[in-house]
């Protein structure tokens, strides 16, 4: 049927009409560039001209198929393999690569799918765009759905993503009502059945279409434009989508960053590693920290005094002469995408040797080591590090002392905006000690028993009246490392109890126990999901101390006692308020809280046992189900005329021929034959007839008129109606 429709119309015009589709399905593909780390970009675009030309050059589907396939491997061989195409190597390569990413695809190790394998399939959406889109705009007629679509697209990316969607909205709209047009005139001359031949010699009728659209074009993006009406959306819905970490809305993805002004909102996780580490223990990685609190983020309240450390010895004076430490070596090895210009670094540091002529300037503020080489930023891939590692004094800290010493000033400073009932909640906490070891674990422990949760998903973010603190301690109680660590540090600070916030990375998982045959070391593979943030707490005599407020994370702090025989972790569990007769916990609360503890465990040693997808994850599986969805809605006839077939076989009776026969009508309607109010169903089928060079609608509507007027079937004529009724419906659908 698809082919004696466009019979009737030069193919020129079907070809302008691709074209339109074309340019249309261009605009889904100039964006990528912008919004994802694509950078062959042109050789995408290439790509999908060629399918394009091939497929509006309508050749035989296998060589189509041939040369679209030779392209893919073409553009494949070239972007990914130095060996020749016609290479057996090549040819290894590529299939040890599928073998590879089908396993991954299997096991649901997202993470691990190739950039090759990710381009494949890329490439082969392209490939079947390029017959959707000829289907969908030459042989069907129907584009306004595309057009909805590829509009959607541009507002979406616009408002949400940096891309300027303003030229190709009106590029797009201009495409479209050119395309709709012509599609629609072209359908109705098939309809009608009006002869096209004058339009061979007078391209005439389309110059009011084309004079109207680009008028109206012209007008619409010249014309003035009233202020907007209602209160722009987007604000809330990326308040109420969770926002980012950023503050700014977006979703972040989980990993070290270095602006920490705005905090909030939702991340995705990313198990990408970052670095892994040679070490006898496992223990935080710290970058910097942070002293001054805004009421919705962290900044340093002073401008960095980098001093140079010479000869790689590094000047870090953070303990007292009482804090035992232990003599350790760790190497480090980066990943080479990885842009940290600065040392990750162990406490203790004391010396650092790096290959090459870096420089290491240090920040006594902050703790933050900048590396440099010529004077330029520069993120170092490999280093060895010895180091003093500390043990802290429980005996010590635990002395009556005066809070913070000389540090107060500094690391106690608090915005004028916090509420007042943060800091008569931290009163509440610590109302029963008097030392300040003893309020700061009272503080550390009171989130793990007060129904506060660790997520990543679904977390606020703070209103421009709102504190950070303030809202996670009373409001949503929900949150990951920066609202545990930031709500202690601010707790501890309305206790004149100096306290900052630190940075860095968890140990990451051990993924090898002896290193060279020596069992004492253990190499540690760091992702970005073991970006951290914790607490330290200043201890006269003592110095700087790790403390680890956040649900599910255990502090990687080595602690000793003179006193007792109790073992670091049993001496860390300060006593805590007992909760009063009427605040007894549910056990059904506390069996969710245990569940909940453990999930987050996990998460803290950077495991990745559960499913978790990421946002190409999504993207290419929308895609595959886009492409299936279409694939069933466009063979929906045949999968319903295969039914009904199957129905007729085994119910040889009336009503089953009048399901077949409204089937037919059904069809004839939707390939735009539409039956007239008040035309008979013999004249309806003499003009099918007519249309289609048969008689098959004429005597499948006698057989019709006989079941409803005398309601009889006459046995004989079941298996010759229903071959009839099936080769007319294959002839209907082309």
């Amino acid at each position: 049927m698809s082919r004696s429709y466009n019979n009737n119309i030069p193919t020129i015009y079907t070809s302008i009409l691709y074209i339109f589709g074309l340019l249309l399905f261009l605009e889904w593909l100039y964006p990528v560039e912008k919004v994802t780390d694509t950078t062959n970009l042109s050789v995408f675009i290439i790509y999908t001209l060629f399918c394009f030309i091939i497929t509006i050059l309508q050749v035989k589907w296998w060589i189509s198929a041939l040369l679209k396939g030779f392209g893919l491997l073409f553009i494949i061989n070239g972007l990914f393999s130095e060996f020749s195409l016609i290479s057996r190597l090549w040819f290894e390569q590529l299939f040890t690569m599928i073998g590879v990413n089908f396993q991954a695809l299997f096991s649901q190790e997202w993470n691990d799918l190739t950039g090759m394998f990710r381009s494949i399939l890329f490439l082969i959406i392209i490939w079947l765009m390029s017959y959707l889109i000829h289907y969908w705009f030459i042989q069907m007629k129907r584009i306004f759905i595309f057009v909805l679509l590829t509009i959607v697209y541009l507002a979406v990316l616009d408002t949400f993503t940096i891309y300027d969607a303003s030229i190709p909205i009106v590029r797009t709209f201009a495409l479209a009502f050119l395309g709709l047009g012509m599609a629609n005139f072209f359908k109705e001359i098939q309809m009608e059945r009006i002869s096209f031949s004058w339009t061979n010699k007078n391209t005439v009728w389309m110059i009011p279409l084309i004079l109207i659209v680009l008028f109206s074009t012209v007008i619409g993006y010249a014309a003035p434009k009233f202020e907007p009406q209602w209160p722009d959306p987007v604000p809330f819905i990326k308040n109420a989508a969770g926002g980012s970490g950023g503050g700014n809305g977006a979703i972040q993805k989980v990993g070290y960053g270095e602006d920490d002004s705005r905090l909030g909102g939702s991340f995705v996780q990313d198990y990408s590693p970052v670095f892994q580490a040679v070490a006898k223990k496992d223990h935080y990685w710290r970058i910097e920290s942070k002293d001054l609190y805004t009421g919705k983020g962290w900044l340093h309240s002073n401008e960095p005094d980098y001093v140079e450390q010479n000869n790689g010895n590094i000047l870090l004076e953070d303990y007292g002469a009482d804090v035992e430490t232990e003599r350790l070596e760790a190497i480090l090895d980066f990943e080479e995408n990885t842009n940290i210009p600065k040392l990750v670094y162990p406490y203790g540091t004391n010396k650092v040797e790096a290959d090459g002529n870096a420089m290491f300037l240090l920040n006594h503020l902050s703790g933050e080591i900048s590396t440099k080489s010529a004077n330029k930023d520069v993120a170092l891939t490999d280093y060895t590090i010895l180091y003093d590692y500390p043990s802290f004094p429980l005996d010590k800290m635990r002395e009556d002392i005066d809070f913070g010493g000389d540090k107060k000033d500094q690391y106690t400073q608090l915005p004028s905006t916090l509420p007042d009932r943060v800091g008569q909640l931290a009163e509440e906490i610590t109302s029963s000690f008097t030392t300040q070891y003893d309020k700061v674990k009272a503080i550390e422990n009171y989130f793990g028993r007060n129904g506060f949760v660790y997520q990543t998903t679904d977390v606020p973010v703070p209103s421009d009246d709102q504190d950070y603190v303030d809202q996670f301690l009373f409001d949503s109680k929900v949150g990951y490392c920066d609202n545990f660590s930031t709500s202690m540090v601010v707790l501890l600070r309305t206790l004149d109890i100096p306290a900052r916030w630190v940075k860095g990375f968890t140990s990451g998982e051990q993924i090898e126990d002896y290193v060279n045959g020596d069992s004492s070391y253990n190499v540690y593979e760091v992702t970005n999901s073991n970006a951290h943030s914790w607490v330290e707490v200043y201890f006269p005599e003592v110095g700087w101390v790790p403390f680890e407020p956040t649900q599910g994370f255990t502090n990687l702090t080595d602690f000793y006692s003179d006193t007792n025989t109790e073992n670091a972790d049993d001496a860390l569990e300060a006593p805590t308020p007992e909760l009063e007769e009427s605040e007894e916990p549910d056990p059904k609360d506390l069996e969710k809280d245990e569940a909940v503890e453990a999930i987050n465990q996990d998460n803290a040693s950077g495991g990745s046992d559960g499913f978790t997808l990421n946002w190409w994850q999504i993207v290419i599986g929308g895609v595959i189900l886009i492409i299936i969805a279409i694939v069933i809605y466009r063979k929906r006839f045949h999968l319903r005329s295969y039914l009904l077939e199957r129905k007729w076989l085994k119910n040889q009776d009336p009503e089953a021929y009048q399901d077949a026969y409204h089937f037919v009508l059904k069809l004839l309607k939707h390939q735009g034959f539409s039956r007239n109010p008040d035309q008979t169903l013999r004249e309806y089928a003499k003009r099918i007839d007519s249309w289609y060079s048969t008689d098959s609608m004429r005597r499948l509507t006698n057989e019709y008129e006989k079941i409803i007027y005398k309601n009889e079937l006459d046995s004989y004529t079941v298996t010759e109606m229903k071959d009839l009724w099936k080769n007319f419906i294959k002839q209907i659908l082309g």
